[in-house]
């Protein structure tokens, strides 16, 4: 392990934003054509929800063991990477089988049976190494500079989501076997990126004037509350945003605009666009100050977008959504990390795609895909989880003062 004397390593913070990015980009393409390939198979598209509920339901239990597991890997051997190079290589490989049994599975019934099974294989790979490369931030900036150093994965993982609203076409012309390889071509292009500049460097830390045996008792304390008010934000920003992805293009069709794709696919645009300034603002104001007024902001947006406007108003209101989001995507990665102490932070990452997984799970058992849910009903319930999470997020300013 080196230590550099610098407030940010930004080459290490792009080789980790090449990971985010490739990440968003095989959800694009697994979530475009997860129904279809069931449906091709003769299974109905009611099992598509099944198989996200148990997907979830188990990512919700994965995420945070992967990530513990990584913090002790981080403290035996010094490196999170081989978790990180397991979990891609399985992905990868996965992203491969899919699409060849998509080919040769419709001439064998048993191989018809290992499509949902390697579905399955695909999203349990994905998150065993999620959490233990995106909690590398916290090695790569200053506590203070982390939101900034988090924007630049926002920025690409903005680009990469606005393919899925925007290109959603184009990807499905490309056909199965062309979309998954370059998915698993693309995952693992970024761990060689990542491996390529070193991932093991860490910030030298401003000051650590405490003994090795108090440093020692201080790394392992975690508190319960903490971690339940990450999970609780992780839940509602969860819910949220699953809300406002599904309900905001029906909102649109209401309202007579003939390409919702395109106005849904400018949030991410925005988040993109945004993410950098709104790093540097969250600096200035605080991470957790700017992650309360995005999640405030996204709730009143989420009561607003029911009403009936013009489409240039609708346009307003999903570049407001992606500036709003700015501030909450880029605050997430340093709220968990913060949350935590310093050594356990693949946990504190684990625990808030934890309450995402959780949500999603959640919304599916209720919802299933979310069509027979009124707009009116889901923009209301989306407003609620963002203040929610809000509210989780406030709660850390008491617990914070309870410490000292």
């Amino acid at each position: 392990m080196t230590q550099v004397s610098s407030r940010v390593l930004w080459l290490q913070v792009w080789g980790l934003a090449a990971v985010q990015g490739a990440i968003a980009l095989v959800w694009v393409i697994y979530n475009l054509y997860l129904i279809a390939l069931l449906e091709e198979f003769g299974f109905s598209a009611t099992l598509a929800t099944g198989l996200l509920i148990l997907e979830n339901g188990l990512a919700a239990v994965m995420e945070p063991l992967m990530g513990s597991l990584s913090d002790r890997a981080q403290q035996w051997i010094g490196s999170r990477f081989p978790f990180i190079a397991v979990g891609i290589i399985l992905a990868a490989t996965c992203s491969i089988a899919i699409p060849t049994i998509a080919i040769f599975g419709l001439r064998s019934p048993i191989l018809r049976w290992l499509m949902p099974a390697v579905l399955v294989a695909w999203a349990l790979a994905m998150t065993v190494f999620r959490s233990p490369a995106l909690s590398l931030l916290g090695r790569y900036a200053l506590a203070t500079q982390l939101p900034q150093a988090a924007s630049i994965l926002t920025l690409v993982g903005g680009l990469a989501g606005a393919l899925g609203p925007l290109a959603s076409g184009i990807i499905l012309g490309l056909g199965p076997m062309v979309a998954f390889s370059i998915g698993a071509f693309v995952l693992l292009g970024a761990a060689v990126a990542l491996r390529s500049v070193s991932p093991n460097q860490q910030v030298q830390a401003q000051a650590n004037t405490a003994s090795p045996t108090q440093a020692a008792k201080t790394s392992h304390r975690i508190s319960l509350i903490a971690l339940g008010l990450l999970l609780g934000a992780g839940v509602g920003v969860g819910l949220g945003f699953r809300l406002l992805m599904q309900n905001f293009p029906k909102i649109l069709v209401a309202q007579g605009v003939t390409q919702p794709s395109l106005i849904v696919g400018m949030i991410f645009i925005t988040l993109a666009l945004t993410a950098i300034p709104a790093g540097r603002l969250a600096v200035y104001w605080g991470n957790r100050t700017a992650m309360v007024a995005g999640l405030g902001a996204m709730a009143l947006l989420c009561a607003v977008m029911l009403w009936n406007q013009p489409t240039w108003i609708a346009v307003a209101i999903a570049i407001a959504f992606g500036a709003a989001f700015s501030l909450v995507s880029n605050g997430t990665l340093p709220f968990a990390l913060s949350m935590v102490p310093p050594d356990k932070g693949g946990l504190g990452t684990g625990m808030y795609f934890s309450g995402g997984a959780i949500a999603n799970s959640v919304f599916g058992s209720f919802f299933g895909t979310g069509d027979s849910l009124s707009p009116t009903v889901g923009g209301i319930t989306a407003a609620i989880a963002f203040a929610v999470a809000g509210l989780c997020v406030l709660a850390t300013f008491r617990l914070r003062q309870m410490k000292r």
